[in-house]
């Protein structure tokens, strides 16, 4: 390569000579009678030296890449204009060499304009021939496809592209000062990067991607005549066409040789290149959510986008926000565990098939940073065709009467994380964790204990006409499922068999206001008008009795964040899907950084999961769980310690379940998303229910992850202010009330007489025995006597009896 000259005398004789021999071509084009004149000339040469000489130019659209978080795996690609900037030495010198061979011999010989073309182009243009030249140099070519990039209006866009003399004398005026500004090879490598090569690929990079599959460092010598030969015409030299596959093999050939007349190859390599059969991949680059690399990861790719979408960071519109990502460049890092995705898509397909109307939903977050880690359904993500629709006929009777198609087996709504008209879904009793939190920050600790009866009338006010009020009153009247009594309970034993009666009174207790407020403080958003309309104010929010049993619509996304919230020990963190964002030149962004903030005590949280241990099968050292679980195979299957919830809506037309380790939250919803009211009666843990998707999903993730134990909370927040309960062993029933009363305890009597040395009818003992919460439930024991009977038990010191009946279990799975 030359030493390049820049001395003023020789760019002022360029600038003149250009200005002379631009007005005589150009004129030669539109008037070739006056084409020689005196007045061609000096016009031509008036207007080159009133021109502007300097060119502003916008980087080009980029496509920005979505990766899985090991920062390896690809998630999606989206873009505009399928380009990707890059250096000059990751281009193949064969590439350099051929595009000049195709494009501009002389490069690196002239000042960006070569004034022997314009003069070869003058005398072609004169002869009369059919053929006529333009006299582009390689750095012409750049200018104008720079200025169109760069402009801001679309008649800008018409002006950089139209054949007319004032684009010629404009594009000459910039090339000559592009040429001043940036040395030969930055101008080669802005041009490789900016042109287009048809099918979608603009840039070098997205050429040899596209039509070898490969980065254009690894282009062959047969491969880089093929690209560089289809710039001047990319449509007409298409090679994954039949029409013009044979054109684009004569261009690769007449590039291949110009190669060789100007040096850059030998004639032997010329022929062995022109001999290369010509394997053309036609690979496009997949672009949007509806391509991303793995079935089911569009979910989670949409969360992402209507995420960023929401991001100011990225504009003052959502119409500039998507511009930035299909345009920006961007390499994005997103939360996505390839790991808990796979094993979250494999176990929602395995319960429910893609035409199943109802939607097996699972979402995973990260506990102490938000991080979403996977999110999956078994639907497809994509439109319906309209033209050949796959979809069934809509679940919901009035819908299908209209024959209105449903969301199954494809839709594109966010089924998973709300919005879109998505308002969520029902989690029944998943949703009494918050009156557990909301107790225990009034210092109610998990020990407290209630009589369950069978039902509970609250002084919640609803209408007389709810099957829900007590038999002729505007009362709410909870019960429990299977219509039990659930007997004495505390917060461990009561939330382990989902126990109604004990959650209604508790929350009445603590206030419905209160419970609603930690449902919002964790991350529950009430979607829906009528949640909205009665979380709208204390005052409403006070009279939600149901509150506490999940009639409250949420998400999968929603209801693992909130239980995550708890095994970060109350940090409550933003959901968020992504880890790291770079931009071109490689800066790192911060707003992929986790937002998180103190929501709860550290105490209350570990109460809390303290208590939610009981569900899943799991125990700390602290926790009384009593005999029944409504999701143990939980701990079964995962085989780490878990926490976490079941729950199921009336006439079971949902079923959710919550289950976690210190480093996941894994929430499940079982819903039909077209019809809420549905039929269907949603289960738990048979293989086409809720409970295995959750439970797999949690296993599938914690494999090779370290087992981390929950820590249990402190003696105060769990046991609370414990006082001795007086002996009331063999005194008759009003006087063992009274006693128990004076000593500040709720004394109620047990329905069912035990063996005992006392009297029948007396007191045989107290349940519990010894010590309990101040102001809580002691049962009373009847005797019935029988306790002299040889071997037969007797009780002991406090009056209770080794005998007496565990209360029935309930059915597993319910909530």
């Amino acid at each position: 390569m030359r030493k390049r000259d820049h001395n003023v005398f020789t760019n002022a004789a360029s600038l003149l000579i250009c200005g002379l021999l631009a007005g005589v071509v150009v004129a030669a084009a539109a008037f070739p009678a006056v084409a020689m004149s005196g007045l061609a000339a000096k016009a031509g040469a008036e207007t080159f030296g009133a021109l502007p000489n300097e060119l502003i130019v916008a980087r080009a659209p980029q496509i920005s890449y979505m990766l899985a978080s090991d920062g390896k795996t690809p998630l999606a690609t989206m873009y505009d204009e399928n380009r990707r900037d890059v250096k000059l030495e990751d281009i193949a010198p064969v590439m350099r060499d051929a595009i000049i061979a195709a494009e501009d011999h002389d490069f690196y010989k002239h000042n960006g304009v070569d004034l022997n073309g314009v003069a070869r182009a003058f005398v072609n243009n004169q002869s009369g021939t059919n053929s006529q030249q333009g006299a582009s140099t390689l750095t012409m070519q750049y200018v104008r496809l720079a200025i169109a990039y760069s402009a801001t209006h679309p008649a800008d866009v018409v002006a950089a592209t139209e054949d007319t003399s004032a684009r010629k004398l404009r594009e000459m005026r910039y090339a000559i000062q592009i040429d001043k500004e940036f040395p030969k090879d930055e101008i080669l490598r802005r041009y490789l990067n900016i042109a287009s090569f048809g099918n979608g690929a603009y840039g070098i990079y997205a050429a040899s991607q596209v039509y070898f599959g490969k980065p254009p460092s690894k282009l062959k010598l047969e491969e880089a005549a093929l690209l560089a030969g289809m710039v001047k015409a990319p449509t007409t030299n298409d090679p994954t066409t039949r029409s013009g596959y044979p054109l684009a093999l004569d261009r690769r050939n007449y590039v291949i040789e110009n190669m060789a007349k100007i040096g850059k190859i030998s004639r032997q390599e010329a022929d062995a290149a022109k001999a290369a059969k010509l394997v053309v991949k036609d690979k496009r680059t997949p672009n949007g959510c509806v391509s991303t690399n793995e079935k089911g990861w569009g979910f989670f790719c949409d969360y992402f986008y209507r995420w960023w979408l929401q991001q100011e960071t990225f504009g003052s519109t959502s119409y500039d926000r998507e511009r930035r990502l299909k345009s920006g460049g961007y390499t994005v890092v997103t939360t996505l565990d390839v790991q808990a995705q796979r094993g979250a898509d494999k176990a929602v397909r395995k319960a429910k098939k893609e035409t199943a109307k109802e939607a097996a939903m699972v979402a995973v977050v990260e506990p102490g940073t938000g991080r979403v880690r996977a999110l999956a359904v078994n639907r497809q993500f994509k439109l319906d065709d309209p033209k050949n629709p796959k979809n069934k006929i809509n679940s919901d009777p009035a819908k299908a009467k209209k024959k209105i198609r449903g969301n199954y087996p494809a839709t594109v709504n966010p089924l998973l994380t709300g919005g879109q008209g998505i308002t969520g879904y029902q989690a029944g009793s998943t949703f009494k964790i918050f009156t557990i939190v909301a107790a225990l920050e009034k210092g109610i600790p998990l020990s407290y204990t209630i009589n369950a009866q069978q039902t509970f009338k609250s002084e919640y006010i609803i209408s007389r006409s709810s099957p829900a009020a007590c038999p002729g009153t505007h009362f709410y009247c909870p019960k429990n499922a299977g219509g039990k009594a659930g007997g004495v309970q505390t917060m461990w034993s009561a939330f382990a068999q989902s126990t109604n009666t004990y959650f209604v009174p508790l929350q009445q207790q603590v206030g419905a206001e209160n419970v609603v407020d930690v449902a919002r403080r964790l991350g529950i958003q009430f979607r829906a008008s009528n949640d909205a309309r009665f979380a709208g104010t204390k005052e409403s929010a006070h009279q939600w009795g149901a509150f506490t049993l999940g009639v409250s619509q949420t998400t999968p996304l929603e209801l693992a964040n909130a239980y995550a919230t708890l095994a970060a020990d109350g940090k409550y963190c933003e959901p968020i899907p992504v880890q790291e964002i770079r931009d071109p030149e490689g800066n790192k962004l911060d707003i992929a950084n986790p937002r998180c903030e103190k929501r709860l005590s550290t105490e209350v949280a570990r109460a809390a999961v303290d208590a939610a241990r009981c569900p899943v099968g799991d125990n700390s050292s602290t926790s009384k769980c009593g005999g029944s679980r409504t999701a143990a195979h939980v701990k079964q299957v995962v085989k780490a310690p878990v926490a976490g919830k079941s729950g199921t809506t009336d006439s079971e037309k949902t079923a959710a379940l919550v289950a976690m380790t210190k480093q996941y939250a894994v929430a499940g919803i079982m819903a039909d998303p077209d019809w809420p009211q549905t039929n269907v009666k949603m289960k738990h843990n048979r293989p086409d229910g809720i409970n295995p998707p959750v439970y797999e999903t949690l296993r599938d993730a914690m494999k090779g992850k370290e087992r981390i134990n929950f820590e249990p909370p402190g003696k105060k927040i769990s046991e609370g202010d414990q006082r001795s309960i007086p002996s009331v062993t063999c005194q008759d029933v009003n006087t063992a009330k009274s006693r128990l009363k004076g000593a500040g305890f709720e004394a109620v009597v047990s329905d069912v007489k035990v063996t005992s040395n006392c009297p029948p009818g007396t007191a045989a003992g107290t349940s519990p025995d010894g010590r309990t919460i101040k102001g809580g439930v002691v049962t009373i024991q009847i005797s019935g006597g029988g306790g002299s009977t040889p071997g037969g038990p007797t009780a002991g010191p406090g009056g209770t009896t080794p005998t007496s009946p565990t209360r029935p279990s309930r059915p597993p799975g319910r909530g």
